[in-house]
């Protein structure tokens, strides 16, 4: 768990480091080295070369998904208030989340629309056009939801935990939060690798303001959007959140009309994906033998391994097995590497994965308005002299 203490310097104190007091906003957040879609609101993405050097995602290159400004919070006034089928509604301060028991997690977070510009070879698809860079590994430490909900004493007929922002995003004509709901079960998952935290810190450092300082959710084996950052309030309820994110956004519909929205629920779990990292988006490339390198993400299920991945250098008419780097950990990517002899008359590079749950890749993710779990066999166009 990051104490207050680390938060407060990383939100602008004086650290002393060496006898030296130094300013800890010069320390608390490496420099951002990603491609910027939007900057108002912040929307980044790594390099794919930089985002498959290591298993664990440096904070530098993990993506940025916000739907609004950072919000700017004082962590000494900070208070998680907690409502809703509960027996006992409280506000708790970083000081108070400070005494339940600390925990660590790795897991991987992508965002729902990872890989979304691939759907406008089809038809334009709205939202922020991600290449294949909104995913990453980090490892979070935090304290369990479940631990908190118990206290606060959830009551019988609750289904589901619902969780409220403190951004601030336009819409409507009004003012709302960025919000998102899970299944009561889900939260109430206490310990292992799938439970869920309230969580302040990313690689052992407190969370910068693009990753939700001073507090976020984190919830493996969900798609991103459901580990909301800026995190001001939790809600238990007999029923999905009515939040936007919710009710409306993060569904898989072909029309935005009101009977598609109604008719589709919530996206929860992510589907198994894959992608070449290098070579390059059409690479100069000499014919013969070349190293390929990416990542793969299993389906978001409990449990679930990567089987197999598998790429091909002649449209799919052989296909050579990738070798896997790095851990095998729950609700974690891994990452790969592969070697295949391309020749004049290949044009692109191909790959496919199958994980331990009965997840594949298919030829064609069928479109939706979207853009949302585009987990297609990845096709990479190079250019062989």
């Amino acid at each position: 768990m990051i104490t207050r203490r680390e938060m407060l310097l990383a939100s602008g104190g004086i650290v002393i480091a060496g006898g030296t007091l130094t300013s800890s906003r010069a320390v608390a957040e490496e420099p951002k080295q990603l491609f910027y879609h939007t900057t108002a609101p912040n929307n980044a993405e790594p390099k794919l070369d930089d985002l498959v050097k290591s298993w664990i995602t440096p904070t530098k290159h993990f993506y940025v998904r916000s739907h609004a400004p950072n919000p700017i919070i004082d962590p000494d006034g900070f208070e998680l208030k907690i409502e809703g089928m509960v027996n006992r509604p409280t506000a708790l301060s970083l000081k108070n989340l400070e005494r339940f028991a600390s925990h660590s997690t790795t897991a991987t977070l992508t965002c729902a629309g990872n890989r979304r510009s691939e759907y406008n070879a089809e038809g334009k698809v709205g939202g922020v056009p991600w290449q294949s860079g909104a995913i990453g590994n980090a490892t979070w430490q935090g304290v369990a939801l479940a631990d908190v909900l118990k206290e606060a004493e959830v009551t019988p007929d609750a289904k589901y935990v619902w969780f409220e922002g403190l951004d601030e995003i336009e819409k409507g004509g009004g003012i709302i939060p960025f919000g998102g709901s899970i299944p009561i079960a889900k939260a109430m998952i206490g310990s292992g690798a799938g439970a869920p935290l309230l969580a302040n810190g990313m690689n052992g450092a407190p969370l910068t303001a693009d990753h939700g300082f001073p507090l976020r959710t984190l919830v493996p084996g969900y798609i991103g959007a459901r580990s909301v950052k800026w995190l001001g309030r939790i809600v238990v309820s007999d029923r999905p959140s009515p939040n936007h994110y919710v009710a409306t956004a993060y569904k898989l519909v072909k029309s935005t009309d009101p009977i598609e929205w109604a008719e589709s629920g919530p996206i929860y779990r992510y589907p198994i994906n894959a992608a070449i990292c290098t070579p390059k988006e059409n690479a100069q490339l000499a014919a013969g033998e070349i190293d390929l390198a990416g990542y793969v993400l299993p389906t978001g299920r409990p449990g679930t391994t990567v089987k197999k991945v598998l790429v091909s250098a002649d449209q799919g008419k052989r296909w050579t097995e990738a070798t896997m780097v790095g851990k095998d950990s729950e609700f974690c990517w891994q990452l790969w590497n592969a070697k295949v002899k391309v020749t004049a008359a290949t044009k692109r590079l191909m790959v496919r994965a199958l994980d331990s749950s009965g997840g594949f890749m298919p030829y064609r993710v069928p479109w939706n308005a979207k853009g949302y779990l585009q987990n297609s066999w990845y096709k990479l166009p190079v250019q062989v002299n």
